[in-house]
């Protein structure tokens, strides 16, 4: 009887094998598999969501701030996000890959485990074992669909970075285009008008009107196309044409403020190069009284960058209406008297006026210390006529005795001077050649009331003056002049010159036409110092406890992604079941 048990048993359990691996078996483990894959699938597109989808910073994925740049600080960038493509992208990647394949894994262990003490656990176990071997290998067999997913959900990173790029790379290439297009067309000129700097400058340093943080690189580049978004969450416009000029700037050399507009207008330098009391500086404040009366006239502005520079012009003009004399520049070198000027249908320019003391010009060495004289394309050379040697020596006694009670006189022979200038000029590339020199007769008003002074006819004629100081000698420095220049005017100036010649003599050697009349009360009024030139730029942006904007596009841009592609899986697995079952 126990060999016939033994028997039957034998023959029950090959039958329940049999059947299970025939009829179950075919059916539990296509059910079991596309359960499982759609359970990791499900498990992966959730874990996506989580880390994708929340909008603060210290999220599953966090998004670190980049490094302050102020004072104390050296970063290998600025205090700007990357571009989401290179860089954080990689980094949502990883924190979904890492987080995803221990879970699974752990998952499926826990389910091998719990099938296995489920079905294997007691004497049934000898009966359900094709039930096991279908409901185990669905769940192992799960990892391939599931690395697939992996893989494609690599490839959708990857397809998403590579379109995503090359847009952002056309957009970086036109906008740096338009941009050298831009400043190429319109000349931009950008230096710096500080002491001991004097530099050019390619690209100034930009600060966030929001936080304060410094950009160097504040351009088309890996921080972004159109805008950077600054690590307190302001964006930023990174071309002129977007609206750059309309953000503080500042010297990348010397950290002195620049003008507003800067590289939206021209910055022309103007040097003004004469002895010591050659009358440089009234020259300068009677061109810039002409220059804003003509600008009245025209419709246009002329306005001061620095306030003190207006304060010094107020003064300036009381003090010619009282009758006395300026006071002598100081020693230290120059910051550029900063005018910004704008006429309509004529052009718009920053111009930095250098009016150090004279003795600058009496040594080589001072010479080489204005630097300002390598980037620029004109030069106002201001001449004492009383300095002139041929002068001093056709004055009579009482001529002299009236030269030094209205005014100081020049020791320095104006010819040294020049040829100092042309001897450090000449270390330029270009060989110091300029594009128009003015050479401006101070004091004419006194000169006329000289012998000498009588022989020039017409202080206002070019030619009358040239012919004059021919006269006197300086006829080498004329030649001298033709051979620098590529055009030379000559000017005489007092302080009853007519303010419209001043106004088209300044505005020539600047290269900025002027027309219009010059008003009654425009001479008299006050070009505003402290008028804003142009419309801050207004910061918007995320709080930076948020991923920023395009950060948050990207994300979204993968999730839809990754959700067509979960759908098709799962539509794939489906349609592959449905023969299966039948």
């Amino acid at each position: 009887m126990q060999v016939v048990a033994v028997i039957l048993l034998a023959l029950t359990w090959a039958a329940a094998m049999w059947a299970g691996f025939v009829y179950v078996f075919p059916v539990v483990f296509p059910v079991t598999l596309v359960a499982a894959s759609a359970a990791a699938l499900g498990h992966s597109y959730l874990h996506a969501w989580r880390a994708l989808v929340p909008p603060q910073a210290k999220g599953p994925s966090p998004v670190p701030p980049p490094p302050s740049a102020r004072a104390g600080h050296a970063p290998a960038r600025d205090p700007a996000y990357r571009h989401y493509l290179l860089g954080q992208v990689w980094r949502d990647w990883w924190a979904i890959s890492r987080g995803v394949a221990p879970k699974l894994a752990a998952t499926g262990r826990t389910a091998l485990n719990a099938v296995t003490r489920t079905l294997l656990g007691g004497i049934w176990g000898f009966f359900t074992f094709p039930l096991w071997v279908a409901v185990c290998a669905g769940i192992v067999l799960a990892a391939v669909p599931a690395a697939l997913l992996g893989v494609l959900m690599t490839l959708l990173y990857g397809v998403v970075a590579a379109v995503g790029l090359t847009g952002w790379l056309a957009c970086v290439l036109v906008l740096a285009g338009v941009e050298r297009a831009f400043m190429a067309y319109g000349r931009i000129l950008q230096t710096c008008p500080h002491p001991f700097c004097y530099e050019k400058i390619a690209l100034p340093v930009y600060e966030c009107p929001s936080c304060g943080e410094p950009h160097r690189r504040l351009s088309p580049n890996a921080l972004g196309a159109v805008r950077h978004v600054c690590r307190c969450g302001a964006r930023l416009p990174t071309t002129i044409p977007l609206g750059r000029f309309r953000l503080t700037a500042y010297c990348p050399h010397c950290n002195g403020r620049l003008p507003e507009r800067i590289g939206r207008v021209r910055v022309e330098p103007l040097p003004f190069v004469g002895g010591p009391a050659a009358g440089k500086t009234t020259f300068m404040f009677l061109a810039i009284r002409a220059l804003h009366a003509r600008a009245g006239g025209a419709g246009g502005r002329v306005a001061f960058v620095e306030r003190r520079h207006a304060q010094a012009y107020a003064g300036a003009m009381r003090e010619f209406e009282r009758g006395g004399r300026l006071a002598k520049t100081g020693p230290e070198l120059p910051l550029a008297t900063m005018v910004d000027v704008d006429l309509p249908g004529a052009g718009h320019r920053i111009l930095y006026l250098f009016d150090p003391a004279g003795e600058h010009f009496t040594g080589a060495t001072l010479v080489e210390s204005l630097r300002y004289l390598d980037h620029g394309e004109a030069l106002l050379f201001v001449v004492d006529p009383f300095a002139l040697p041929q002068v001093r020596r056709t004055l009579t006694e009482d001529e002299r005795d009236l030269v030094a009670q209205a005014v100081a006189s020049s020791e320095e022979d104006p010819a040294d001077t020049l040829q100092r200038v042309l001897n450090d000029l000449r270390s330029r590339p270009d060989r110091g050649r300029q594009r128009r020199v003015a050479v401006v007769v101070t004091k004419t008003d006194l000169l006329a009331r000289t012998v000498v002074g009588r022989h020039l006819a017409d202080p206002g004629s070019s030619e009358a003056v040239r012919t004059w100081l021919d006269r006197l000698g300086l006829g080498n420095t004329i030649r001298t002049l033709d051979q620098l220049a590529g055009e030379v005017r000559y000017f005489g100036s007092g302080l009853l010159t007519e303010p419209a010649t001043v106004a088209e003599l300044l505005g020539w050697v600047t290269g900025l036409p002027v027309s219009g009349e010059i008003t009654a009360a425009g001479p008299r009024s006050e070009p505003p110092g402290a008028a804003p030139l142009r419309s801050p730029w207004e910061p918007h942006g995320r709080d930076p406890a948020l991923v920023p904007a395009g950060y948050q596009a990207g994300r979204w841009a993968v999730l839809a992604g990754l959700s067509l592609l979960t759908l098709a899986a799962l539509a794939t697995a489906v349609a592959s079941l449905v023969p299966m079952l039948g």
